[in-house]
């Protein structure tokens, strides 16, 4: 099975597990010349920007690692973008979440970094 479709299937499960938490989503996959965001959504007032990372096993680190400043910087700017496009720039919370997942065993880190 290839990368993407993998991916696709675990997006599909962290979807579903913000449903179940009370996000309302927006959008998937959003791609803008930065980068790509994997799940837009709404939770409560706040819009919430989030990345999803998979890890099988430990021989590449846990998921959360795979969020460094540089996939930080492109998320925030690719949300940005979509504030403007969507929004006009208004003056609505944002954050940016991650959900990791490792095996089956499924983590959300609300607010996991700001804006860079």
């Amino acid at each position: 099975m290839n990368k993407r479709k993998v991916g696709s299937i675990w997006e599909d499960k962290a979807a579903k597990y913000l449903e179940e938490r009370g996000y309302k989503i927006i959008c998937r996959n959003f791609y803008t010349y930065f980068g790509e965001v994997d799940i837009i959504a709404r939770d409560g007032d706040t819009m919430a920007f989030i990345e999803v990372k998979y890890r099988a096993g430990s021989q590449m680190g846990i998921p959360e690692e795979a969020v460094d400043i540089k996939k930080q910087k492109r998320i925030y700017k690719s949300a940005r973008y979509y504030m403007y496009k969507y929004f006009g720039g208004a003056n609505i919370p944002c954050r940016f979440d991650v959900v990791a997942i490792f095996k089956n065993q499924i983590r959300l880190y609300k607010n996991a970094f700001g804006g860079i």
